[in-house]
């Protein structure tokens, strides 16, 4: 039986209700940094072990897998029910926090300036359907709209 991060504790405090993500994704990091296992949100997992998998290979693949459900577990314990509900069936911890970021993750002065660049310099091109044109406008201008209100689309 493994025993309990004493910095867990600020998970505990500050759970993830959406518009706190930056707080409690920094607290994230401290504490999965002090158990050496932050690696697993950045990195995708390791493909199914081959037939032929050399024991090394399996260790360090079944050790990169108990990181991962670690990690993933103090991520779901640290949400708010709903958010729970949402992400209980994830495969993993990077895919809980690609999504979340996606969700809540705030933009940088210089994404937003990027984004309006792009939206006031796009042209609708030869050959490409109005439709098509369309839908990349709303897209850009979803983007901004999400991060006025301190989400990232």
């Amino acid at each position: 039986m493994t025993s309990r991060n004493p910095l867990s504790i600020i998970l505990d405090q500050n759970k993830l209700t959406g518009p706190n993500y930056n707080d409690w994704f920094r607290n994230l990091k401290i504490v999965l940094s002090s158990e050496k296992i932050l690696y697993v949100l950045d990195n995708k997992p390791p493909k199914e072990a081959a037939s032929d998998i050399s024991e090394t290979e399996l260790a360090k693949l079944e050790k990169w897998w108990d990181h991962d459900l670690q990690a993933k577990s103090y991520m779901l314990a640290s949400m708010s029910n709903e958010l729970q509900r949402r992400f209980e069936e994830a495969v993993n911890a990077a895919d809980i926090h690609f999504h979340l970021k996606e969700l809540y993750g705030v933009q940088t002065r210089s994404e937003r300036h990027a984004t309006v660049k792009e939206l006031m310099t796009t042209r609708l091109r030869d050959g490409t359907s109005v439709h098509e044109h369309g839908v990349r406008m709303i897209g850009l201008i979803e983007k901004l709209v999400g991060a006025r209100r301190g989400y990232s689309w």
